[in-house]
């Protein structure tokens, strides 16, 4: 069955490079060719990577692995969020914090703290406890641990995999991931460093319908993962225990899915060639 179609990444822009000015030279190999002063992006080598960086995810996730879902740019923040919650998995959607991953204990303290404080009554003046004016730091203080670290709240151990939209914007993830180890998954714009990257998917990271698209097939691997997880669990398990509804919903949904019509690359290759928007990217 096929991960995605070239039908979808075409409807959803995934091709569209940036403008021929703005590219990193590296990235040659994977342009098909130019349009109206934008380059174009080979979608034949696109859907291969994609299965690449499906199977490593799922794989990594199967063996009970996390995948840290980072894109802080507006156009994935909304998508970064939705999926990584849906498949259960830590995100960075705001600012990334120096450290997150190289000084994750410290980290892991601000999320304690967090946690301290959402457990804490901050409405009520009680005779002997905090006055107005501390609650009111307390609450301030609570909304922006939220805000920068809300998404990695169940985060308990270094991720086994990061996924990030825009490699050049979150420059600090990719480092912090590369000083640890930490494989790399993510979208390559005609801009990036391919080097950078050790599963990358080719394709366009600005728009907001192809990083939503992009993101989600990723969390797809991700849900696949969690799938084989709950399988290898129930066959190691003698004791029979009930299976969590959330585990059970996840196999329905995998053994009723229908297997999508996939789009001949040659195809894909022919339609590459309709005129690209003159808008600058």
């Amino acid at each position: 069955m096929a991960v995605v179609t070239a039908r979808q990444l075409l409807e959803n822009g995934v091709h569209f490079g940036h403008q021929t000015r703005r590219w990193n030279p590296k990235m040659k190999r994977f342009i098909f060719n130019e349009r109206n002063g934008i380059y174009i992006i080979d979608l034949r080598q696109s859907l291969k990577y994609i299965d690449k960086a499906y199977n490593f995810v799922k794989e990594t996730v199967a063996r009970g692995g996390q995948i840290l879902f980072v894109g802080t740019k507006k156009q994935a923040q909304e998508a970064i969020a939705e999926q990584a919650t849906r498949v259960g998995m830590p995100y960075v959607n705001q600012r990334w914090l120096g450290g997150m991953l190289t000084n994750f204990q410290t980290i892991n303290k601000r999320i304690a703290r967090m946690k301290e404080l959402e457990g804490m009554d901050l409405e009520t003046v009680k005779p002997g406890g905090f006055t107005k004016k501390e609650l009111l730091g307390f609450s301030r203080e609570l909304e922006k641990l939220q805000k920068s670290l809300g998404g990695i709240r169940d985060l308990s151990r270094l991720p086994q995999a990061v996924w990030i939209v825009d490699t050049k914007k979150e420059h600090l993830a990719v480092d912090e991931a590369h000083k640890l180890r930490i494989p790399v998954v993510g979208i390559l714009d005609t801009n990036c460093d391919p080097d950078e990257v050790d599963y990358p998917i080719p394709g366009n990271d600005d728009a907001i319908r192809s990083v939503a698209l992009l993101t989600r097939v990723i969390a797809d691997a991700a849900a696949d993962g969690l799938v084989e997880r709950s399988k290898q669990n129930t066959d190691d398990q003698a004791s029979g225990e009930p299976m969590p509804d959330w585990e059970r919903e996840l196999l329905n949904s995998d053994e009723n899915a229908k297997p999508a019509e996939e789009k001949p690359a040659d195809e894909a290759k022919e339609e590459t060639k309709a005129e690209a928007p003159a808008a600058d990217k």
